[in-house]
């Protein structure tokens, strides 16, 4: 340690703010002692004046102006002498305090308090190394081992060491709802959507003959219809629970709208038609049949990707997307080629979920194993009844007499498939 810094720490009794404390209360002692001088001189010249005022009363019954004035400044200066005083005597006090509360805490620090905790100056100029040290010469450097310092443990630090909260809730994981941004989307005011599709389209257009009849073409539309549905759930809140946890109401709410939007996605993609439920795109898709004059031997996913993709070609649909489940993209996107590197990029990178050109979706709405191929846009349409709407109410049930609350989450709308075979369904024989 360099001599300097053990210079500076040998110097452990802060005097300056001893001789500060002292040097104020001295200060005030003096004024005090000035006032005082200034107080009885005061008290003297009120005593004269009094005893002039009663003798002139007595004689003319009156007093003069100038005795009346003088009276008046001699009173006025007594009281302000006062005030000062009684001032100065509230300072002297509490500079006393203070000057015996700090002789306290030097006393303590200085070694005579048990177990008190050391100043920097006062561990290096009470450590024996650091006398060895000094009794050497003080040539070179030493070290010594910090004792008695402030810590974190309890009797220490430890009892002003507060935890410091994580407000915000951790949640469970949230499934990444992508389907229902795949197809159309529309407004309806009403609890059905009437539509037309055609049927039928016998094109008889042919190269004709002057004087001769044109070839016949026959053509069918068919009225279909759409139900809205409601898709809707609830909770229950006692009434302090929403009213003590401020958060309550926001995470509430979240998470309700999560479920509306993940049951959405569900019926969208695999709702059966029964019931309550959507007609949804897989139900009503075509059956994947392989096109005839086509043999691939040994298929893997991609190959009956890509026949599914030819169907909707021959069947005169451009498709616009592929629906998977995870688990079937993740094993397209780990194929390698016969050197082991991986077919669709360099892993490090990451690459757009696309194959065959067009964008791959992946949902769990749909099993393992299942996929879709199709021009989504163009095959079916989502009609928004109504927005998610969240509402509280008391009174539901026993809530008002039990005091508790129930939460209620709906949506209405309904789902559309025009042209069914604008999509065309299958499964991985892998």
């Amino acid at each position: 340690m360099p001599l300097a810094v053990i210079s500076a720490g040998m110097n452990v009794v802060p005097a300056a703010v001893i001789g500060g404390v002292m040097g104020d209360a001295g200060d005030v002692s003096r004024q005090l002692s000035e006032i005082k001088m200034a107080l009885d001189k005061s008290t003297d010249e009120v005593k004269q004046t009094a005893e002039k005022a009663v003798k002139m009363a007595e004689r003319n019954g009156t007093l003069t102006d100038e005795l009346k004035n003088d009276s008046d400044r001699m009173l006025k200066n007594f009281n302000e002498l006062t005030q000062k005083q009684t001032d100065l005597i509230g300072k002297l006090e509490q500079l006393e305090t203070k000057n015996r509360d700090l002789e306290q805490e030097l006393s303590s620090r200085g070694g005579r308090g048990n177990g008190a905790p050391q100043s920097f100056g006062q561990m290096v100029a009470g450590h024996d190394a650091i006398k060895q040290f000094v009794a050497a010469g003080a040539s070179g450097r030493t070290t010594f081992q910090v004792k008695n310092a402030i810590t974190t443990v309890g009797g220490s630090g430890g009892g002003l060491i507060f935890p410091t909260p994580e407000t915000s809730p951790v949640r469970m994981p949230r499934r990444t709802l992508s389907v229902v941004d795949l197809i159309t989307r529309g407004r309806t005011d009403a609890n059905l959507v009437p539509y037309t599709k055609q049927t039928t389209r016998a094109n008889g257009a042919a190269p004709t003959a002057e004087g001769t009849a044109a070839p016949e073409s026959s053509y069918g539309w068919t009225k279909a219809e759409a139900p809205v549905r409601k898709i809707a759930h609830v909770t229950h809140i006692s009434e302090e629970a929403m009213a003590d946890a401020a958060m309550l109401e926001t995470e509430l709410d979240s998470e309700m709208r999560y479920g509306l939007d993940l049951a959405l996605e569900n019926q969208i993609v695999a709702g059966d038609g029964t019931g309550e439920n959507l007609n949804g795109l897989r139900t009503q898709a075509t059956a994947f049949s392989s096109p005839a004059g086509i043999t691939i031997e040994a298929q893997t996913r991609i190959d009956v990707l890509r026949l599914g993709l030819l169907q909707l070609t021959l069947a005169d649909y451009a498709a616009d997307g592929l629906l998977l489940h995870d688990l079937d993209w993740t094993a397209i996107e780990t194929i390698k080629d016969t050197a082991g590197r991986y077919v669709f990029g360099n892993p490090a990178t990451g690459t757009l979920p696309r194959l065959w050109s067009l964008d791959v979706s992946t949902t769990r709405a749909q099993s393992a194993g299942e996929w879709m191929a199709g021009n989504f846009m163009m095959a079916a349409t989502y009609y928004d009844r109504s927005d998610v709407e969240i509402l509280i109410s008391s009174e539901h049930d026993q809530n008002f007499v039990e005091g508790m609350l129930t939460m209620k989450g709906t949506r209405r709308g309904t789902l559309a498939v025009k042209r069914p075979g604008a999509l065309v369904k299958g499964t991985f024989g892998v």
